[in-house]
This record gives structure tokens, sequence and C-alpha cells, in this order.
């Protein structure tokens, strides 16, 4: 994913470094759908695919402001059927450019949703969560909107990898925003993060697997990987940068288009 540098009101953002110890997956992102895996069917599906030969499975992409203006015909014209936008990071730093990149793929008609990137070190979950909402990190079940996505992995800004939180501070920001999410939104959110981060951050703690989904992060990789602590599958698996064919990250859907839909309305 992409990270704003919070400074002044003209934050940007930059994409942070891979985080290469051990494993060959991607920093930021392991998103697993625990949540209502049996009414979406998906217990049937591999834990992970080669994403070539992935073909029924719908493509997407996240975007920020470091894409800037996308063009959304041009991304349908390529494969996506959904896309996630970034809104906002901490409680302060809001995407100058979701209106074009939120509305747009809507207009476009990808199925859309945005993501908060998180800071535990800067503010409260619930801080954090009720800023997310205040700036396009809502949900309606009108089957175009994906669940609100909280980004948490390795800190970018410095030398405290996991924000200077204990595992269990960790678990308990992270338990603040989802709480306050399904208070103002009434969903969860999918959790962004890898297998490695959570491990490591949290603990291994399954406190989220049974009704947060998973969007997991593995690059340079054939299969998603082994997944956090609790989940059993993955929802969205994030398997390339930028270097895909649409703007920003390359991204799976781990069911079929109906699959998709029916997540969206919270299914």
């Amino acid at each position: 994913m992409h990270v704003a540098i919070p400074g002044g009101n003209m934050a940007r953002d930059r994409k942070p470094s891979r985080h290469r110890s051990h494993r060959s997956h991607r920093p930021h992102r392991s998103r697993l759908i625990a949540i209502s895996v049996a009414a979406l069917t998906l217990s049937g599906t591999a834990l992970a695919e080669i994403p070539a030969a992935a073909a029924s499975k719908p493509k997407g992409h996240d975007v920020s402001s470091h894409q800037k203006n996308v063009n959304w015909q041009s991304s349908k014209a390529k494969g996506a059927r959904f896309v996630y936008v970034k809104a906002t990071e901490s409680h302060t730093y809001r995407n100058p450019y979701f209106g074009q990149q939120y509305n747009g793929s809507r207009n476009a008609g990808l199925i859309r949703g945005a993501y908060h990137f998180a800071l535990p070190n800067r503010s409260p979950g619930k801080t954090q969560a009720a800023f997310f909402v205040r700036n396009g990190g809502g949900w309606r079940s009108d089957g175009w909107t994906l669940p609100p996505a909280l980004d948490i992995e390795y800190n970018p800004y410095g030398r405290q990898k996991c924000y200077g939180l204990s595992k269990a501070k960790m678990v308990s920001w992270i338990q603040s925003f989802s709480n306050e999410m399904k208070r103002l939104t009434g969903r969860r959110p999918v959790i962004y993060t890898t297998t490695h981060w959570w491990n490591n951050c949290t603990g291994t703690s399954r406190a989220f697997a049974s009704n947060h989904a998973l969007w997991i992060a593995r690059y340079d990789s054939a299969t998603a990987g082994a997944l956090p602590a609790g989940w059993q599958y993955w929802t969205l698996w994030q398997y390339d940068n930028a270097s895909g064919s649409l703007p920003g990250d390359q991204n799976l859907f781990n069911g079929s288009m109906t699959q998709l839909r029916k997540f969206a309305r919270g299914y």
C-alpha cells in the first residue's frame, strides 16, 4: 500500500520499503475473510492460487494519492472489477484525490471501498476510526461498497516497527478501532496486514479471525502462503505491487463476482 507522509496541509503518499526478513511476501497486507466464510461458500476454495492461473477470480487494485487522478475506464478495460482507495491516515491526513478515485471508480462500474492507514502510536483506535468514517470510510449495503479496511503493517516512519506498543496493547488498539467501525458503519473492518507483522506485533492473536475478513499481502510468490494466526482463508490477496497492469497494487478476491457482490452487501 501507499503511505502518506504527514506534514502540513499537503502530505504526500510514498510506498514503504518492503520488509524482507525470512519471507518473500510483501510487507503490507494480509487479509482473510473468516467472517461469513460459510455464507460466501469459500470453504471449498484453495488457500492460495498462482495469480496467473486464477482467471476466474475477480481482479482489483488499490490506490492512494500516489496515483493521483486515475483513468478508471482504462482500469476497467484492463480487467479491474474492484478497488480499494486510501481515504485517511492516523487522525489528521486525508487523501486529496479521494473524491476522484472513490467516486470515479464507482462511476466506471467498479465495486469500491475505502481504507485507513493505521498509526497506532499517534492516537487511539477509536479516534482514528471516527476520523476515517468522517472522511470516506463509511459503508452501505448497495452491492457497490466494500467494507472499510484497516491497513496495519510495519511502521514506515521509524525504528519501532510495532509502533512502540506491546503485543497486548496492539491487540487492544485494533479492537478499539474495530468496535468503533462496527458502531458507526455496522460492519467490522477488513484487516490488511502481513503474516510476519501480525504474528510479531500482536503475538499471534486469534482475536479477530472469526469476524474480520483478511486481506493478505505477499509478493514474489505463487501462493498467499501461511496466514496470520487464527485465519483459515484469505478474502483478498495483494500479490503484486505497482509493477502490474493496473494503477497501484494488484489484488485478487477469493471467490466469484457473485460472491464479491455478496461480500459488498454484507452477506
